[in-house]
């Protein structure tokens, strides 16, 4: 009698994860991101090997401070290439009030240096301008600001740091014009922020760029429906991306740095998509 063969048992397949590959790019793309969020991504941000502007508040100054660099890195398993956001809740570069002031730049000073340590190319600070509050008085506001950038920009030069102003709730970029001439050093200038001018600015993007395109040390790209700081995707929402990288185009400016500032990694993604088939 022939016995029957067992049946055999078929195999699970098992659905492993599809591995990334390193993000490239036709031009030098950075990636924001906070801090306080790398340890949470960071077997993501190992596989993708991104460039990054990094968030330091003041909770994490005052963790780091005292720290090398070293510590700070131990958990890439690459070298990426480094800018830095600075702190900017409850902070006043352009204050009335000295001791405010004396406040702000303690917090410069602490991320500059931490800056310093990493080699960081570039700093981002928060213009700090609000019209309302101001009483629309620039004068006021770009005499503080002197105080505040002059030291700054003194202490971000011992380590080959350039400083870039971002717009925040500007409706147009006259008092960032001012400040940039006033300060007048090739160390100093804008970073456009393009989800703000989407919210924000009552001037075309012709007319923003024209006025302080020569000025720009770096981009904030994202993106929203004009209503509220959604940090999209670009492409995602209503900005003219087309025609701001054709504004640009005529300053023949290749020193610009370009950072993505999405809120998750599925915008991160569709940036990374965009951006190389904008270049």
């Amino acid at each position: 009698m022939l016995r029957r063969r067992p049946r055999r048992r078929k195999r699970k397949r098992i659905k492993r994860a599809r591995k990334l590959r390193p993000l490239q790019f036709k031009k030098r793309l950075f990636f924001h991101i906070p801090f306080s969020r790398i340890r949470d991504y960071i077997s993501y941000i190992n596989e993708r090997q991104p460039d990054l502007e990094i968030y330091f508040d003041a909770d994490a100054l005052d963790e780091l401070e005292g720290t090398t660099a070293d510590v700070f890195l131990r958990d890439f398993s690459y070298s990426p290439n480094l800018t830095v956001h600075g702190p900017f809740m409850d902070l006043s570069p352009g204050a009335v009030d000295p001791l405010i002031r004396d406040v702000t730049l303690k917090r410069f000073f602490q991320v500059l240096d931490l800056s310093g340590k990493l080699r960081a190319e570039v700093v981002v600070f928060h213009s700090g301008f609000e019209k309302w509050k101001y009483d629309h008085a620039v004068d006021v506001w770009l005499n503080g600001s002197l105080k505040t950038w002059g030291p700054v920009l003194e202490r971000a030069g011992e380590y080959c740091i350039r400083i870039a102003i971002e717009n925040i709730f500007e409706d147009n970029p006259s008092n960032l014009k001012a400040l940039v001439e006033a300060v007048n050093s090739p160390d100093f200038g804008l970073c456009f922020d393009t989800g703000h001018f989407n919210i924000f600015s009552s001037v075309s993007l012709r007319e923003w760029i024209e006025l302080v395109g020569e000025h720009i040390i770096e981009l904030h790209v994202h993106d929203n429906d004009g209503t509220r700081d959604y940090h999209c995707a670009p492409g995602t929402g209503t900005f003219d991306f087309a025609s701001l990288f054709g504004l640009l185009e005529t300053f023949n400016r290749t020193d610009i740095v370009y950072t993505v500032e999405a809120h998750s990694l599925e915008e991160v993604e569709r940036a990374a998509d965009y951006m190389n088939a904008a270049w």
